[in-house]
């Protein structure tokens, strides 16, 4: 009897430490670094890339083979939206950035290979962006972006055909789900493979495709810059700098330079990935994305805040599993991001959708 009742504490003691250190280790997994929340759940609807300036929020969606861009107020994102719709069949529609005037930028198949557009934000006008081949099919355009104020405007593209036509055929048809919250890996030698064969970007990974090019618009002047194994551009607030990522061996930094190519700075000096760069409205910070937390995975990422003045490196998000993407600023205190997260346990699980969170510091 009395064996029984040892063994049966032992037992129990065991349970005690065993549930202890589940419990532990749960909690550990759940503490999020500063609160998260969902901002914009849409069943059935995968949304991406949210891009603000002034009181607007634009961002992407897919819903099968339908993709749009959205605009809705930054204030209440659950309100009414006004949509870049379709004009032609099959007509595909990526790449959505605000303009603090209420305009929407976006890429578009309606006419040649893709294009940029912005529509001007009231009615049914919609004006090209650029002229002479740039912006207009010749040079498909990918990852757009702009000043704040509309003026200056960025994107990337690729000078190697092979890739270019691959490229052209992922923006209609996104084959694997993962890649479309993961837009920033399009000139890697394994974007198009599943997750599970995924090669971690840690600097002697070689890549199999030449580097991309970052080309800058200025729409005042008309003058048309490009800068050499760059892309994932962002403009400052008076689009006089540009932060952009360059990718060495399997490595990828954030730099930073005038739009005109002078003072060019190297802002981070990861092994791993750092990508998706925004700046804040003040133009003193810089939020961007890394899974330098975890040894370079590409399926696991979370959100960092540089400031500019010191480059300190503040971490902001830490789920468990999460690929966190596409920061940008809903106001000095909330940050919107775009997460595959569990929405019933955003620390520990994922989820096939990719939706639009909030983080407040």
């Amino acid at each position: 009897m009395q064996m029984k009742f040892v063994k049966m504490a032992v037992l129990a003691t065991s349970l005690f430490v065993q549930t202890g250190l589940a419990l532990a280790n749960a909690s550990n997994a759940e503490k999020a670094l500063y609160p998260v929340s969902p901002l914009l759940v849409t069943k059935g609807v995968d949304s991406v890339y949210p891009s603000v300036a002034g009181d607007f929020m634009v961002f992407s969606t897919a819903k099968g083979d339908q993709y749009r861009v959205e605009r809705v107020s930054k204030h209440s994102p659950d309100a009414a939206s006004r949509s870049i719709k379709p004009m032609i069949v099959r007509e595909t529609i990526r790449f959505g950035v605000a303009v603090k005037d209420g305009s929407v930028g976006y890429v578009s198949n309606r006419s040649g290979p893709i294009s940029a557009w912005v529509w001007l934000g009231n009615g049914e006008s919609h004006a090209a962006i650029g002229h002479n081949g740039s912006f207009s099919g010749n040079i498909p355009p990918f990852h757009l972006n702009a000043s704040s104020d509309g003026s200056v405007w960025c994107y990337d593209s690729t000078l190697q055909k092979l890739r270019r036509n691959m490229m052209l055929n992922e923006f209609t048809t996104q084959t694997n789900s993962e890649l479309l919250g993961q837009s920033w890996r399009a000139y890697d030698s394994d974007s198009f493979r599943h997750k599970m064969s995924y090669k971690a970007t840690e600097t002697g990974n070689e890549n199999d495709f030449s580097a991309p090019v970052l080309y800058v618009f200025n729409r005042q002047t008309s003058q048309l810059n490009m800068i050499p194994n760059a892309f994932g551009g962002t403009l400052s607030p008076d689009g006089r700098k540009i932060v952009f990522v360059r990718q060495t061996r399997g490595n990828y930094d954030l730099w930073m330079q005038t739009i005109d190519g002078e003072e060019l700075v190297q802002l981070t000096d990861s092994k791993f990935a750092d990508f998706e760069p925004q700046f804040s409205p003040d133009g003193r910070k810089l939020l961007f994305v890394s899974n330098r937390a975890y040894a370079g995975a590409v399926t696991k990422s979370s959100v960092y805040m540089m400031d500019l003045e010191n480059y300190k490196i503040k971490r902001l998000t830490n789920a468990k599993a999460a690929v966190d993407g596409s920061p940008a600023w809903l106001d000095d205190h909330r940050i919107v991001f775009h997460s595959n997260r569990s929405l019933k346990n955003p620390q520990g699980k994922t989820i096939s959708q990719w939706n639009l969170w909030q983080l407040k510091m």
